[in-house]
C-alpha cells in the first residue's frame, strides 16, 4: 500500500514522476542512470520532503550520512557491504542515495547483501536510490532493481537556469545582459543536450569573455557542446561551414531538401506534419554523398554529429550495444540535429550472420534498426553507403528512412558547375576558363577527382612560377584515370540495382 503523501504535478518532469510513483509505492531499489548528481541532489531532497522521508547519502569516501545534517552514522560505513547492512537497520521512512554504487557490483558479496536489502526493505517505508552514469546490474538483481534513465535537462529547465543567472548578473551589477526574448530562446535551444551544470558552465564562459551575455554567445555555448560531444568518443561534432551551393548537381536532391528545410518548426507540427527521419543516399565513390550530409546540417540550421560505426564495436563483450545506445542517447539529447553516419555498410559488415560472427553486429545493427523506425526526437539521419551489396535488406525497408537517393556520376553540365565552384573556392575566376572544354573533358569523373585535378594544376603552376591555365588542368586530366575506368563493372551493377529501387538525385 503506497503512503498518501501528494504525488508531483502534471507540469513536473516525468522521471520525477515516475520516482514518486516508485518511493510512493515502496519500490526498496530504484536505479537512476545520469551523470547529473547534482542535479539529482536536489530532485531527491524535494521527494524526501514531500513525502516526509529523511534523506540519507553514501559514498566511499564519506560513507553514510544524513543529508541535512551531514552527522555520520553510528558506525564507519565506507564499506559497502556495511553500508547497506546499517541501512537495513535504519528505523522510519527514509530516502537513501548511494553514489556510483556500480563500481561495487562485481563483488559478489556487495550483490549478495545489496540483494538482501532489497527483500528486507520490501515491508519497510525505506527506498535505496543507485546513482550512477552507467547502467550496470549483475543477473542477481535484474529482478530486484528498478531503473530510471533521467532525461537531459528539458528547455524550460535551461530556460528557468537562464533567468537565475540574468537575476544574479542583474543584483551584482558586474555584467551586462542584452537579451530579448528571441535571443534568450535562441542560446536556450543551443544549450539543449547539455547538462545544467555544463549549460551553466558555457554561461559562464560566455559571460567571462566579454562581461556581457547576449546572442552572439550562442556560438560559445555551440563549442562547449562541441567539447562535450567529442568527450563521449562515439560522436564527432562538424561545423556547419559548407552549403548546398557548394555541392554540384544532385537538383532533384536539393529541391527534396529545400522543401522541408523547415519541417522541424512548431509550425510544422501544428500542421500535422512528423520530423523527417533521414536519407539514405547511395552512389558512387566521391560524388558528394558525404558533403551533401555536410550541406544538409548549413541549410537548415542544425549541427551535425558523425556517427563513426568502427567506435561503436569494442573488444569488450556487451559494450558495443552499449555503445550504440549511448551515441542514440547522446544524439537525441542535442536534437534538433542531423546524424551523419558514414559508410553504414561497413560498420553493419557481419550483421547478416557467419562463420566469424559472435552475434554482435547483428545485436548492433538490431539496435540501430529498432530506433531508426521508432524514433521520435527530431534526429534527422543521413546514412551514406558505396557498396549495396553489403547493406542488409531490412535498412532498405520504407520507414527506416524518409527517401533513399542514388547520386550517379556527374552530367557534364553537372561537371561544369564542379569546376566552376572549385575554381571560385580557389580564388580563380570560372568565366577565365573554358569550363564547358574541361567538363567534356573529364567525362567519367566524379566530383572528388575533378577537384584533384584542379589540385594537381595548381601543385605544377606553382612549381613552375606560373599561374592555374586551362592547358594545365587539361593535362592534369589527362593523367587521371578515373574510378569509372578501373571500376566499370562494378558501377554498372550498382547503376542497374539502383534503377527500380531508388530515386535518383539529379535531374
Amino acid at each position: 500500500m503506497s503512503d498518501p503523501a501528494p504525488a508531483a504535478s502534471d507540469t513536473t518532469p516525468r522521471f520525477i514522476r515516475d520516482l514518486e510513483t516508485m518511493v510512493r509505492a515502496r519500490y526498496p531499489l530504484v536505479y537512476l542512470v545520469t551523470h547529473e548528481e547534482q542535479r539529482i541532489d536536489a530532485v531527491v531532497a524535494e521527494v524526501a520532503e514531500r513525502h516526509g522521508k529523511q534523506l540519507w547519502e553514501w559514498s566511499i569516501t564519506q560513507g553514510l550520512r544524513m543529508a541535512k545534517t551531514r552527522a555520520p552514522s553510528a558506525e564507519d560505513t565506507s564499506n559497502p557491504v556495511t553500508a547497506l547492512q546499517s541501512i537495513a537497520s535504519l528505523k522510519d521512512a527514509n530516502l537513501v542515495v548511494l553514489k556510483d554504487f556500480h563500481r561495487y557490483l562485481d563483488d559478489a558479496s556487495v550483490v549478495r547483501a545489496l540483494r538482501e536489502l532489497g527483500h528486507s526493505l520490501k515491508v519497510g517505508l525505506t527506498t535505496v536510490l543507485l546513482v550512477s552514469p552507467t547502467l550496470t546490474i549483475p543477473p542477481e538483481l535484474e529482478k530486484d532493481v528498478s531503473v530510471i534513465d533521467v532525461p537531459l535537462p528539458t528547455v524550460g529547465e535551461l530556460l528557468q537556469l537562464l533567468k537565475d543567472i540574468f537575476g544574479i548578473l542583474k543584483k551584482s551589477n558586474r555584467s551586462e545582459v542584452h537579451l530579448t526574448r528571441d535571443d534568450a530562446e535562441a542560446l536556450v535551444k543551443a544549450a539543449h543536450g547539455l547538462t545544467l551544470s555544463e549549460a551553466e558552465n558555457a554561461f559562464a564562459k560566455a559571460i567571462a569573455l566579454d562581461n556581457r551575455l547576449d546572442v552572439a554567445d550562442v556560438r560559445v555555448i555551440l563549442e562547449e557542446k562541441r567539447q562535450v560531444v567529442r568527450k563521449s568518443g562515439l560522436l564527432e561534432y562538424f561545423p556547419s561551414d559548407e552549403s548546398l551551393s557548394a555541392v554540384g548537381g544532385l537538383e532533384q536532391l536539393k529541391v527534396w531538401l529545400d522543401r522541408r528545410k523547415n519541417a522541424f518548426g512548431a509550425a510544422a507540427r501544428d500542421f500535422g506534419l512528423p520530423e523527417p527521419k533521414g536519407l539514405l543516399l547511395l552512389g558512387v565513390q566521391g560524388c558528394g554523398k558525404s558533403l551533401t550530409a555536410k550541406a544538409i546540417s548549413a541549410q537548415w540550421r542544425l549541427p551535425l554529429l558523425r556517427l563513426d560505426m568502427g567506435r561503436i564495436f569494442s573488444g569488450l563483450i556487451g559494450s558495443s550495444e552499449e555503445n550504440v545506445r549511448k551515441a542514440i542517447k547522446s544524439a537525441e539529447g542535442l536534437a534538433p540535429v542531423v546524424l551523419w553516419v558514414d559508410e553504414i555498410e561497413k560498420g553493419l559488415a557481419g550483421s547478416g550472420g557467419g562463420a566469424n560472427d559472435t552475434g554482435v553486429a547483428a545485436r548492433v545493427f538490431g539496435t540501430l534498426l529498432t530506433w531508426l523506425q521508432e524514433k521520435t526526437a527530431p534526429v534527422f539521419v543521413v546514412a551514406t553507403a558505396n557498396r549495396i551489396d553489403a547493406l542488409p535488406p531490412e535498412l532498405l525497408r520504407k520507414g527506416r528512412f524518409d527517401e533513399i537517393f542514388f547520386i550517379d556520376l556527374p552530367t557534364a553540365n553537372e561537371r561544369a558547375d564542379i569546376f566552376r565552384i572549385h575554381l571560385a573556392k580557389r580564388r580563380r575566376a570560372p568565366e577565365s576558363f573554358d569550363v564547358a572544354k574541361l567538363a567534356a573533358a573529364a567525362e567519367g569523373f566524379s566530383g572528388a577527382e575533378i577537384e584533384q585535378a584542379i589540385v594537381s594544376a595548381l601543385y605544377d603552376a606553382f612549381a613552375d612560377g606560373a599561374q592555374l591555365s586551362q592547358a594545365g588542368i587539361e593535362k592534369s586530366l589527362a593523367e587521371t584515370v578515373p574510378l569509372s575506368r578501373t571500376m566499370v563493372e562494378e558501377i554498372a551493377r550498382l547503376r542497374d540495382w539502383a534503377k527500380l529501387r531508388t530515386r535518383k538525385a539529379s535531374a
